[in-house]
C-alpha cells in the first residue's frame, strides 16, 4: 500500500507517523542514508503537526461571561491572537460594568 502524502494526513495520523520515525531513529539500527531520509520526513511531519495545531488554536475561543454569569460573547483565547486581530470597540463585560472601567465581579 502506498504511503499517504503528509499534506493529506490528519493531525493524529501525522503524529503517529512522526512517533514511528522517532522510534526508528532512536533504535539506532537504521543505516545512515535511511536515517537522513527519516529525519527529513520527521521534519515535514513535525511542521505539518505544528501547522494543524496552530489552525486549531485559531478556532478556539474563550467564552466571556457577563455580570449574571451567563455567556455574553466570545473573545480570542490568548493575548497573542488578540494582538493580531482588531479589538472590539467595546467589551460586553465592560458595557455591563459601566463606563468607569470597574471589573463586573
Amino acid at each position: 500500500m502506498a504511503e499517504q502524502p503528509i499534506d493529506r494526513m490528519s493531525f493524529e495520523e501525522a503524529l503517529t507517523a512522526l512517533e514511528g520515525v522517532v522510534e526508528a531513529l532512536e533504535g539506532g539500527k537504521v543505516p545512515l542514508e535511511r536515517s537522513l531520509d527519516l529525519y527529513e520526513q520527521g521534519e515535514r511531519l513535525r511542521k505539518h503537526c505544528e501547522d494543524r495545531l496552530k489552525a486549531a488554536e485559531l478556532r478556539v475561543e474563550k467564552i466571556v461571561a457577563g455580570t449574571s454569569g451567563e455567556a455574553v460573547g466570545t473573545e480570542p483565547l490568548d493575548a497573542e491572537q488578540s494582538a493580531t486581530s482588531p479589538a472590539p470597540a467595546t467589551s460586553p463585560a465592560r458595557d455591563a460594568a459601566g463606563s468607569d472601567g470597574d471589573i463586573p465581579f
